[in-house]
């Protein structure tokens, strides 16, 4: 079926009076809080409201036919399509993720959005429109056709598989931080809670649904990001356009950062950390000695306590500290160096916002700086290369409305992207001005909310009673939930950012899952296991692993693994290196072949793979084994360019592909009546 004007003005309307519902629905509970409703319902409505509306159209979305399930029949008009893949795209890591990064890393954070937004030129000049023209379900597929044989589709569900699990396991984290903190369950209930909401958008309707539902996602989460820093724009400078007068409150932010590192008690405090990483670096060398006569000593503690007839809640409190004191040497080592390494950390005062690439090591190295470029190009390329990204250009009707398609979703990433870095520079205004100096007694209720999610410390190491800059900290994932309780608005607008950050979390959710089921049921299952397998069967295995796998997930995300935008940043690193070489050459080189293509991935994964483990600490690795100062999240700026190499080497030792698949490349790349007339010839 193609798109007509009639079904885009059909979409146009029910898409308008569901905004102009959503919208009333915010009005409505800024007047019931007015009159008293409490902050946990207003938590509560949002979050149920929103997630019955994506149920409701994943229900009404059901269906049974292939093509809707696996590419909503590629019918879906371009500027939906873009709505669409911007809110598959902007994930927790996006929404959530962004402003706190910016908020940590000013000027460096900018890599992100420099390189999430300039991955979209490479989608539209180098693989949209020629994979849409290729026209199957999955990139395995384009890779097993192009490729000849089942040897690069199965490395490629592999990697599609990896990458979206990575990133898959970020999102529901996000959910879990979202429900826990505002419907009032714990973590990890909340993460199931989130999945539910996951499954019924996707389960029933697949890609179909999937599509709907993300563009109402979409609608969401950008109200909700674009409302509370307009409102802030307009408490701070009178003039409602962050986007515009974040510039004049940096300037001024930057004279406040003067005052605030020059501050007599900052640099006391900062001085007492010093002397915290110390005593850990005794400890730690002392071992197990020092584990002996730390557990002796509190053993000690409990008992004088307990003979003084001191009060219940310290009594408790020294029992906890030693139930809580590590259990072997080894625990303990690992447990003292990251207490060490975060006391280190608070002995220097942050670099400033606007300060770009701060630092020079002895050899005069800008390690900053190299590792902004390596993360500008990993991002680049993984946005060109994310298999739930390029899979939603199989959905348009035609070539040319995959080209206005990216356009689109340029578009509407622009809108979130462009407003990042004003959240970043008003919530720091606000911390700075009107938190820090605060009398800690009267700090407000946020800081203890978001204390029980432990996502907000506050440390009193000095013991004045005043917080001071390094006694405070605050989770990057929190920084952008947490602007409108720092800006003192009311809660409904904490809860409109709520439900837009679970927008963004399950919209992605729901395209990565899809990816993974159907890379394992249409590519291994029925490409190459089963081809006969009916139509039913087909679905019924996609639906199975498609559970399946999201419940694995909520038990990997409940465990908590690292940061949402580090996991997002591992999954860019991960596609770029499997995927980005091999769909670049495999549609603008002729000669590229199987064997070049099959030993470019795995080696470009292999090697990327092989860094994350070196350096990062989760698996044991070290940054002192990094190359060039790299970290971890841009292991992919050394496996794509192995990608590229091997697969020419490869490629030019081994026999050309079939003469059959360089017309396939011809068709796929050259405009249509080139194409024809080639296949003509042939």
């Amino acid at each position: 079926m193609s798109t007509t004007p009639a079904l885009f003005r059909r979409l146009g309307r029910y898409y308008a009076f569901y905004v102009v519902g959503f919208i009333g629905l915010v009005g409505l509970l800024a007047v019931a809080e007015q009159f008293g409703l409490s902050a946990r319902w207003i938590g509560q409505i949002f979050l149920f409201a929103t997630i019955a509306i994506y149920a409701s159209i994943g229900v009404m979305s059901r269906t049974s036919d292939v093509s809707e399930y696996y590419v909503a029949g590629r019918r879906v008009p371009a500027l939906f399509n873009g709505m669409a893949t911007a809110a598959d795209w902007m994930s927790a890591a996006s929404f959530i993720g962004l402003a706190g990064t910016l908020y940590y890393s000013g000027f460096e954070g900018l890599a992100f959005v420099t390189g999430w937004t300039g991955g979209y030129v490479l989608v539209a000049l180098l693989l949209a429109p020629f994979l849409r023209k290729f026209g199957q379900f999955t990139i395995p597929d384009f890779l097993g056709a192009r490729y000849e044989g089942h040897f690069a589709r199965m490395v490629g569900v592999f990697a599609a598989v990896l990458a979206s699990f990575v990133y898959v396991v970020a999102q529901i984290y996000g959910v879990g931080l979202i429900t826990s903190r505002f419907i009032g369950v714990e973590f990890e209930i909340g993460v199931f809670v989130g999945l539910a909401g996951i499954l019924v958008c996707s389960f029933l309707g697949g890609m179909r649904a999937v599509t709907w539902t993300q563009v109402a996602q979409y609608l969401i989460l950008i109200i909700a990001y674009l409302v509370p820093v307009t409102i802030l724009s307009y408490k701070v400078t009178g003039v409602p356009l962050p986007q515009v007068m974040y510039g004049k409150v940096l300037q001024d932010l930057g004279v406040k950062e003067l005052e605030l590192f020059s501050e007599p008690r900052e640099n006391e405090v900062r001085a007492q950390y010093r002397y915290r990483a110390e005593e850990y670096a005794r400890k730690i060398s002392d071992l197990p000695d020092s584990l002996v006569a730390e557990r002796m000593g509190q053993v000690q503690r409990v008992t004088e306590l307990r003979t003084q007839g001191a009060p219940a809640r310290d009594i408790s409190a020294a029992e906890r500290t030693l139930r809580d004191l590590p259990r072997t040497p080894d625990e303990a080592r690992l447990k003292w160096e990251r207490v060490r390494q975060d006391s280190l950390a608070r002995t220097v005062h942050p670099a400033p916002h606007a300060q770009p690439h701060p630092g020079v090591d002895q050899a005069g190295r800008n390690s900053a700086r190299n590792n902004f470029i390596a993360l500008t190009f990993v991002l680049m390329v993984g946005t060109a290369a994310l298999p739930h990204i390029l899979v939603r250009y199989y959905t348009t009707p035609s070539v040319s409305s995959a080209r206005r398609s990216v356009f689109w979703s340029l578009f509407f990433i622009f809108l979130l992207y462009v407003t990042a870095p004003a959240y970043a520079v008003f919530a720091k205004w606000e911390v700075y001005s009107n938190l820090v100096g605060s009398n800690i007694g009267t700090l407000p209720h946020w800081v203890t909310s978001w204390g029980r999610v432990g996502l907000v410390k506050v440390e009193d190491i000095n013991g004045d009673g005043i917080l001071q800059l390094a006694e405070l900290t605050l989770n990057s994932d929190v920084i952008l939930l947490l602007v409108p309780e720092i800006a003192g608005l009311p809660y409904v607008v904490s809860g409109l950012v709520a439900a837009g950050g679970l927008a963004a979390a399950l919209s992605t959710a729901d395209g990565l899952l899809l990816t993974i089921s159907h890379s394992l049921s249409h590519d291994l299952y029925y490409k190459m296991i089963n081809p006969q397998a009916s139509t039913q069967r087909r679905l019924v295995i996609t639906k199975s692993q498609l559970l399946v796998v999201a419940v694995v997930a909520a038990w990997v995300a409940s465990l908590r693994p690292d940061s949402i935008l580090l996991m997002v940043g591992l999954a860019f690193s991960i596609a770029a290196s499997a995927f980005f070489p091999a769909l670049v050459l495999g549609i603008f080189w002729r000669r590229a072949n199987k064997w070049g293509a099959i030993a470019g991935m795995i080696a470009g994964l292999g090697i990327t793979l092989y860094y994350i483990m070196r350096t990062h600490p989760f698996f044991g690795g070290n940054m002192g084994d990094a190359w060039f100062d790299i970290h971890p999240i841009s292991s992919g700026v050394f496996g794509v360019p192995v990608g590229f190499i091997v697969i020419t080497i490869v490629s030019l030792l081994t026999p050309p592909p079939s003469a059959e698949v360089q017309a396939l490349v011809d068709y796929v790349r050259l405009p249509d009546r080139i194409g024809n007339v080639h296949e003509a010839a042939k």
